[in-house]
This record gives C-alpha cells, structure tokens and sequence, in this order.
C-alpha cells in the first residue's frame, strides 16, 4: 500500500500562502483520488479537496474554493495543495489521505470514511 508523505506547512501571516506536498511513497497514486483533510483540536478532521489521478477532476469545501488549488504531478507521483489568501480560520494540522478509484471517472468523494491511508499531517498556523 502506498505511504503518504507530507511537507510544506508553517507559520503564515493572513493574506499569505503556503504549498503543501504530498508525495507517494513505496508506490504510485494511480489507482486512487488523492485527499486533503484538516482538523483543529475538539473538531472532527474536514474535507478540503481532492483530485482524481487518471482525469485530474477535483473538487472543493466551499470554504476554501477559489483560494486554494489542489495539483499533481504524475511524473513526481506528488499531489500539491496551493493555499493563497490564507486566513486565521485555515489553521489546521492539514493530511493527506487516498480514496479507491471509483468506476464513476467523475466521481471524488468528500466522506472521510471513504480515505484509507493518510499521511501523518503537517501543522499550518495563519497569525492574523
């Protein structure tokens, strides 16, 4: 099974950006849609995008649609999460997770139940 490797987060200033990385390891990210999720302390862990590996089809919490911009590279087997106008509110420990590839080539899911691997996180702090 692939292991999922994250880097990229930090201490930001609101209206910054940071680019979150999450590469494959032991394996290759096509059989699966790749996942962003974040979680603050005492909340349940959030879907925030998701892009399928064979179309590239993605999908958005409309929380941060328009600001943030899920990526991937098939060469480097990484998929990327571009987050600009950061505000106070994304802090989160942001993870990466895979979901199977579904039949429907359309189809990404949201449903954190439905991500099997995640990777350990990485901690994104936005000072206002």
């Amino acid at each position: 099974q692939v292991q999922l490797v994250e880097s990229g987060g930090g201490l930001v200033q609101a209206g910054g950006s940071l680019r979150l990385s999450c590469a494959a390891s032991g394996g290759t990210f096509d059989k699966y849609v790749v996942g962003w999720f974040r979680q603050t302390p005492g909340k349940e862990r959030e879907f925030v995008a998701a892009i399928t590996w064979l179309g590239s089809i993605t999908d958005y919490a409309d929380s941060v649609k328009g600001r943030f911009t899920i990526s991937r590279d098939l060469r480097q087997d990484t998929v990327y999460l571009q987050m600009n106008s950061l505000k106070p509110e994304d802090t989160a420990v942001y993870y990466c997770a895979t979901a199977a590839r579904s039949s429907d080539f359309y189809y990404v899911p949201r449903n954190r139940d439905e991500f099997r691997s995640w990777g350990q996180g990485t901690h994104v702090t936005v000072s206002s």
